[in-house]
């Protein structure tokens, strides 16, 4: 049975991309978006061109997946053709680079402390933490948590946070993050204009929002789940807090594929460092990681995964607001 630093050394020959398996990925996902994103303006009638604005913005996904894997440096490194593929990406999807890299990469060295900065994730208090607030402090808390902010996270995570926040707080080390929101909403302004709102709103508008939307429900689900574990910064293990705080999220083989087997998120924050496309191939390998916490792309656990709201340390685990009352403070 491999535990701790010993698994993750374990996984270590798996953390070896087979360059052709990336290319093809990278190149054919591209290519795909494009068809589909075409399609929605080409294509006659309203259906056909929903259909290819809906497959449009799960490719997105897939795609945003390959950025992910190359900003962890796991993919296509030291390649200058997929330095200007991925950063011309990463401005489309208004994640440039410096905002990105430095975000996800504290994101992955604080996952499920309780007392750091919610720099690349959604924050968390405790219980009482969390009684200690003003009422509007409670507000603002709930607000981001919330479904419909989940839902919009097109404006919420990725217009306010990745570009507006980024570049308020430090301008000339993101200012690469006012220039993706100009050309993004220059874009728009033209498409609007020139061609017309069904080319805005199928080939721009409803990609963008579908992409962002299933991408900000995926990072928060992940790691805000029915037995999720959080931990004082002083008890807090890297690869502890990879598998008991990162979710295994069980989905159909497409939608697998659509979203680059981000699912196998326990695996992925156990070492970053093994490709996308070896994921399923550490799962079977490895029983240990096959024991881990599941939740799922359904109705039911959605729902489950947004009742919880703070980190109860008496019961260590998170509660609903409602269960806050229930309590004895």
């Amino acid at each position: 049975m491999l535990l701790g630093k010993n698994l993750i050394l374990a996984t270590k020959p798996f953390a070896k991309e087979i360059r052709s398996k990336s290319w093809f990925h990278a190149t054919s996902t591209l290519a795909l978006l494009i068809l589909a994103l075409g399609g929605s303006l080409a294509v006659p009638g309203i259906i056909l061109k929903l259909l290819c604005s809906v497959i449009a913005g799960l490719l997105l996904i897939r795609m945003f997946i390959i950025y992910h894997d190359y900003q962890h440096h796991t993919i296509l490194t030291h390649s200058p053709v997929a330095e200007v593929i991925m950063t011309v990406f990463g401005m489309y999807m208004l994640s440039p680079a410096s905002i990105w890299k430095r975000s996800h990469d504290h994101h992955h060295n604080h996952n499920s402390k309780l007392f750091s900065a919610s720099i690349g994730s959604y924050p968390i208090v405790t219980r009482k933490k969390y009684m200690e607030m003003s009422r509007f402090q409670k507000f603002i808390y709930l607000a981001v948590r919330h479904p419909l902010t989940i839902a919009l996270g097109y404006f919420s995570m990725f217009i306010i946070g990745m570009c507006l926040r980024s570049f308020v707080s430090n301008p000339k080390k993101h200012f690469d993050s006012l220039i993706a929101l100009v050309i993004h909403i220059t874009v728009a302004v033209l498409l609007f204009v020139f061609i017309g709102w069904q080319a805005w709103f199928f080939m721009f508008f409803l990609p963008f929002l579908i992409a962002f939307a299933i991408g900000a429900y995926l990072f928060y689900a992940q790691h805000n789940f029915p037995g999720v574990e959080f931990y004082e910064n002083k008890n807090w293990v890297y690869e502890k807090a990879a598998l008991e705080s990162s979710s295994f999220m069980k989905m159909n083989p497409v939608m697998e594929w659509f979203t680059g087997n981000i699912g196998y998120h326990h695996i992925h924050h156990l070492n970053s460092k093994i490709p996308f496309y070896r994921l399923p191939e550490v799962m079977r390998h490895f029983t240990e990681l096959q024991n881990c916490k599941v939740t799922r792309l359904t109705p039911k656990a959605m729902s489950a995964c947004f009742k919880l709201k703070v980190w109860d340390q008496e019961s260590n685990q998170m509660i609903g607001v409602k269960g806050l009352h229930k309590m004895p403070a």
